[in-house]
């Protein structure tokens, strides 16, 4: 049995029928609002309780709900209750205190401190996502108190942004005790829906130093391999980079490593002007972006390969070298001086909006 259609208001029939087939709003309203567009075309009430999958008075209601208040009457009233028994702010604030030394941990937990307050846990999860406290998280941070900072700084943005005309510029460290490791048992192959699988215990057969040279414009990179970390080795790649470039005037990037200020590489550069140091800042060695190649070749050849001794992990450091150069890409620098100075303030320890 067909009844007068709902009169909705004007455009509320597009409104009405957004929310009912929106999947971003609460069920609640949707279910609502499939009631009114039925309502509105003359559908009874009994037949749209049947439709909907609720009772004909939960029809009735918001029908007329609808016609005493419009949109605004699809809403939730506000609803009586207990109120809030402890203010958010206050659990706040007594999870940014550190927990009584006789509980024997660092850090807050959400049932922990719900035992300690004498509240629910979900109240105290509640409170943490309110404010942005995460306790479970930590984070390190190191501020470099070099007093050239700024110099230094300015000088190696500068070098990247801008490189002088007719040099390279290149960045230089070494990656130390690279671990030739061997699985206790052979790697089992990715399979389909499987992934590649390794024994979680390894043995180690000898270690090797990396000393890698990226070129900036270029992304390509000059490395040898050496068995041990000292001045002698490093002079000896020195020697092997400006060999590599024998006519252009490069522009080094390194940091302040004791075996690159030896007096032995000192004397080397200053017998060869064409080739310019740049320290970067104590504690601020990310800025050497032969690190990023570092994690690259790190991730891609070294982490998950399986090595019986170091020829073979020399020899798949010098393979990935090969493969990688022809397929390099520039290294782009983006931050300028400003912009990193500007970040090297020590910040507030706390940042809490109450």
């Amino acid at each position: 049995m067909r009844v007068a259609p709902l009169v909705l208001r004007d455009g509320d029939l597009d409104r009405v029928t957004a929310l009912m087939r929106s999947r971003s709003v609460r069920a609640g309203i949707a279910q609502r609002a499939r009631i009114i567009v039925l309502a509105s075309e003359g559908e009874s009430n009994t037949r749209i309780a049947e439709l909907v999958g609720v009772t004909r008075q939960t029809v009735i209601t918001w029908r007329a709900r609808y016609d005493e208040a419009g949109m605004n009457g699809l809403v939730d009233e506000p609803r009586s209750g207990r109120p809030r028994m402890i203010d958010h702010r206050q659990i706040v604030s007594e999870t940014l205190m550190p927990p009584p030394k006789k509980l024997g941990v660092t850090h807050w937990r959400t049932r922990l401190l719900a035992n300690r307050l004498k509240i629910s846990n979900s109240t105290v999860a509640e409170a943490w996502r309110e404010y942005g406290v995460q306790p479970w998280r930590s984070e390190t941070f190191k501020f470099s108190t070099d007093p050239e900072l700024v110099a230094k700084v300015t000088d190696i943005v500068g070098l990247y942004l801008e490189p002088p005309e007719n040099a390279i510029v290149l960045c230089v460290d070494e990656k130390s005790q690279i671990q030739a490791l061997d699985r206790t048992a052979p790697t089992l192959p990715m399979q389909i829906g499987i992934p590649e699988r390794q024994t979680h215990d390894y043995v180690r057969n000898g270690t090797t130093t990396l000393f890698a040279a990226l070129e900036i414009a270029t992304g390509q990179v000059t490395g040898i391999c050496r068995p041990r970390h000292r001045h002698q080795e490093f002079l000896v790649f020195l020697k092997h980079v400006a060999r590599a470039y024998p006519k252009q005037e490069l522009h080094l990037v390194m940091d302040n490593y004791a075996t690159h200020k030896k007096q032995e590489v000192r004397e080397w550069l200053a017998s060869n002007p064409r080739i310019h140091v740049h320290f970067t800042p104590t504690s601020a060695s990310w800025m050497n972006l032969v690190e990023v190649w570092f994690g690259i070749i790190e991730r891609q050849a070294i982490h998950r390969g399986t090595f019986r001794n170091v020829r073979e992990l020399t020899a798949k450091i010098r393979d990935f070298i090969n493969g990688w150069n022809p397929r390099a890409q520039p290294f782009i620098w983006t931050k300028t001086a400003e912009q990193i100075l500007a970040k090297a303030d020590r910040r507030k320890t706390s940042r809490t909006p109450h």
